[in-house]
């Protein structure tokens, strides 16, 4: 699949994604991607993101194609059952422990614990080694759960600005990859 055959929906996670993140780079980049407003960035409500990505998926002229970092890949996967509109597929990056009680901030547990549905589209998960805020064993397991591949990144922290992400042209590799066998 071509992105210009359907709409790329970009969602960040907990603050956004600046300028210098690999999201915003993705979007201003492929002329079918948009970033989902999920709501308050820096205090995110789970209800609030939930409702306004399933809006984003459910008003969508052309397939979707899901691109979500962080807890923004959480809530992906937590309202894939409510999609009308049909999702080519689904780009996860580094997906939150959200059920760890150590995760800070606090409130992120919120948006927990990961769902053990299985897809119905699509997806491939990249995890690191080293992600501060999920296990690489736990984000196999939550890959498996979702029917979803698992692709590892080494040690490659939260795959965010903060750990040297910024253009993240592997990841551009991958996703490149993944939407040719879509």
């Amino acid at each position: 699949m071509r992105t210009s055959e359907a709409e790329v929906l970009i969602v960040p996670g907990y603050k956004g994604a600046g300028k210098d993140h690999w999201l915003t780079r993705w979007e201003d980049k492929l002329s079918s991607a948009r970033r989902v407003e999920m709501g308050d960035w820096h205090k995110p409500v789970f209800e609030e993101w939930y409702a306004n990505l399933i809006d984003a998926v459910n008003s969508a002229q052309k397939p979707v194609i899901l691109v979500g970092h962080s807890i923004g890949a959480q809530v992906i996967v937590h309202a894939a059952k409510d999609f009308t509109k049909p999702v080519a597929g689904a780009f996860l990056a580094a997906p939150p422990d959200v059920a760890n009680p150590n995760i800070r901030p606090k409130h992120l547990l919120t948006f927990g614990p990961a769902s053990t549905s299985p897809l119905n589209f699509p997806s491939v998960t990249i995890a690191s080694r080293n992600d501060q805020f999920c296990e690489y064993s736990v984000a196999e397991e939550m890959a498996a759960n979702w029917n979803s591949l698992i692709f590892d990144a080494g040690e490659s922290g939260h795959i965010d600005s903060e750990s040297g992400h910024g253009p993240w042209p592997e990841g551009l590799m991958v996703f490149g990859k993944f939407l040719k066998n879509i």
